[in-house]
């Protein structure tokens, strides 16, 4: 009974493919010989070749099995159209191998791959055939047509689907190839996939997808380096420091020339997979305390800071403003919108194309200035923030509106069921957004049409997210804080925003211009020119000595002077003088010197935040607070005195 309910499952999934094949008025499932030239296929010769050839195989369900994976993956741009041509090229080869091994089995499906891929190879040396990636990548065939067959939850199978998975964070460009659009878990030693597994369940939801790739690979590379070199099942449990310093010198020289932030994933992710799955209690977790296996400083550090700084990409101003001007130029203009966003919001490019036009834009009340402002509203998918609103200018939200309003005149359930607000809506890529490849191209065309030169009178070599660094750097310029860039920009750390924290040199010098002047030139009163004070000189000594002392020590503004008082030395008048003391009155006759006295100290107040000495503001800022509430008592009560009415506790 469950072998006939298996083959009329089997059954119930042949007739989708046969369905699936009878799209474009059936041409896939009556032909043999596709047309490349085809409008509804690739619409032109491809390496001079104009047919792929299905006729040599004999077997017909295997063929439609083949049909169909072609189709599927064409159709929704898993495979680039110069590969499906060189996988035609291979059918010469695999159909006499389909037709002498498989003539009479129904389905890929009943096939193990393990057999078949030996089985195949030895066919290829026999027969003295190269073997091309093309023919390397033909048993992915079956890992296609068994997960099709397969109606288990995703996440049981060994290999998962990003179409598959709801909620995975797939970018608006998609996971685009038959190599990231899948989490392949067949290359995970058996004996611990289910445990791998389990533990992406977690994370798949919570990660890019890209991410959760990178993860799985940097996973199968750990295990593999391990039962590559003798261990066997089980050493996980039974890891010791010894073995991850084995691990650590392995990887040093596969990758050794390989950049530190490159090698450091191949650390920092194992070290979170093993710490997860000995917190959550995994039978198969190690035994001995992650943080006795793997230091801190295993991890290669990566290249932040001062080094990753300098190779940031910003696009030099003269460069920045030849774009800016020439952009309406471009021979594509429906990506102009989306260069002006770019360039007003500092988003990534995926994140701009996976604005959508029913929710992208929104007005929302200003208190302050009694007006409402608008706000680009868009999902982050890196940093997983699921709507992150910024605030954009009227002229830009007017353009985003037109944008809006196109988009929902153009769209249909068939061709933007998603509703993007830069969509594809015909050809191979309907329903997606438009690609963020072809706004590169058509920038470079620009570039070369203008001739737009770099400083060593080179054309200019643009990239897309050097836009975003860009941008980054002028809000840092316009004096944003680095939290509010933060927010804007969509990062997930301060870190990252601190990345871009860098200025201009001539923001520099605009900065530098405007710090105190150390007085090392004098105006000659009677001559009104300038000298120069000789360092050397007793006057210049003094000098010299008399600004070190401030810049260094503590300058609070006191009565008829500066106290220079060392942090650490404890004084109780510095800030009191006579103004606490017991004896002391004072009445209206003392206002002219309040009002002096106040208006020194906030000038001092002033220097101190210019030069960033917070300990200066702070002391001077309270000694002005007492100052001004004493003022405002003589001038409520005439006279304040001790032993008065008036007496208050300052």
């Amino acid at each position: 009974m469950k072998i006939q309910e298996i083959r009329s499952n089997q059954q119930n999934k042949y007739g989708e493919i046969i369905e699936y094949l009878k799209q474009d008025n059936e041409y896939w499932i009556n032909n043999d010989k596709w047309d490349l030239t085809e409008k509804f296929f690739v619409g032109k010769k491809i390496y001079a070749v104009r047919y792929i050839d299905f006729d040599k195989f004999k077997n017909q369900y295997i063929k439609n099995e083949i049909k169909y994976y072609i189709t599927y993956n064409f159709k929704n741009n898993l495979l680039k159209n110069t590969y499906i041509v060189k996988l035609g090229n291979t059918f010469k080869h695999f159909s006499v191998f389909i037709n002498k091994y498989y003539k009479f089995l129904e389905t890929f499906n009943s096939i193990d791959k393990e057999s078949f891929s030996l089985k195949f190879n030895n066919y290829l040396l026999i027969n003295n055939v190269m073997t091309s990636q093309e023919m390397k990548g033909l048993p992915s065939i079956l890992d296609f047509i068994k997960d099709f067959y397969d109606d288990r939850e995703e996440t049981e199978k060994d290999i998962w689907y990003s179409k598959n998975i709801n909620g995975a964070k797939i970018p608006a460009s998609g996971a685009n190839n038959g190599v990231n659009n899948q989490l392949n878990f067949s290359t995970i030693p058996i004996y611990y996939r289910e445990t791998i597994k389990k533990y992406f369940k977690t994370i798949i939801t919570k990660k890019s997808w890209n991410h959760c790739c990178q993860i799985l690979n940097n996973l199968n590379y750990f295990l593999n380096k391990f039962y590559s070199n003798g261990y066997i099942d089980g050493f996980i449990e039974h890891l010791s420091r010894k073995d991850i310093e084995n691990y650590l010198y392995w990887l040093g020289n596969d990758y050794r020339y390989k950049n530190p932030t490159y090698r450091c994933k191949f650390v920092s992710y194992i070290r979170t997979f093993l710490e997860y799955i000995q917190m959550a209690q995994y039978d198969k977790a190690p035994k001995k305390e992650v943080a006795f296996l793997i230091f801190q400083g295993d991890i290669p550090k990566r290249e932040l800071n001062k080094d990753e700084v300098k190779k940031a990409k910003f696009v030099p101003e003269p460069i920045l403003k030849q774009l800016d001007n020439n952009i309406m130029a471009l021979d594509r203009p429906q990506y102009i919108p989306i260069y002006i966003l770019l360039r007003e919001t500092g988003w990534r490019g995926t994140d701009i194309l996976n604005l959508r036009y029913n929710n992208c834009l929104e007005k929302i009340w200003n208190n302050k200035e009694e007006n409402y402002n608008y706000y680009l509203c868009g999902e982050i998918t890196k940093t997983g923030i699921a709507l992150l609103k910024i605030p954009i200018r009227d002229k830009v939200a007017e353009m985003v509106q037109k944008c809006i309003n196109k988009a929902k005149e153009l769209s249909t359930e068939e061709n933007n069921f998603k509703k993007y607000l830069f969509n594809t809506y015909e050809g191979k890529l309907k329903g997606n957004p438009l690609a963020k490849h072809s706004l590169l191209l058509t920038i470079k065309r620009l570039i070369e049409q203008k001739d737009i030169r770099d400083v060593n009178g080179e054309l200019y070599h643009f990239r897309l997210h050097s836009l975003r660094h860009t941008r980054a750097k002028e809000y840092v310029e316009q004096g944003m804080g680095i939290s509010i860039i933060q927010q804007i920009l969509g990062h997930q750390s301060l870190q990252m925003t601190v990345y871009y924290a860098t200025v201009s040199e001539n923001t520099l010098y605009e900065k530098w211009k405007n710090t105190e002047d150390l007085e090392l030139f004098k105006v000659d009163t009677k001559t009104n020119k300038l000298e120069k004070i000789e360092l050397s000189s007793d006057k210049g000594e003094s000098l010299i000595r008399y600004e070190y002392v401030k810049k260094n020590l503590d300058a609070v503004r006191v009565p008829f002077g500066i106290c220079f008082k060392p942090t650490k030395s404890p004084c109780r008048q510095q800030m009191n003088h006579c103004l606490n003391c017991g004896s002391f009155c004072t009445t209206t006759e003392n206002i002219p010197e309040y009002e002096e006295e106040i208006q020194k100290v906030r000038t001092q107040i002033e220097v101190s935040n210019r030069c960033r000495r917070e300990l200066w503001a702070e002391k001077n800022e309270h000694y002005l607070d007492i100052l001004e509430k004493t003022l405002e008592k003589v001038r409520e009560h005439k006279l304040v005195h001790k032993n008065g009415k008036s007496r208050e506790d300052l």
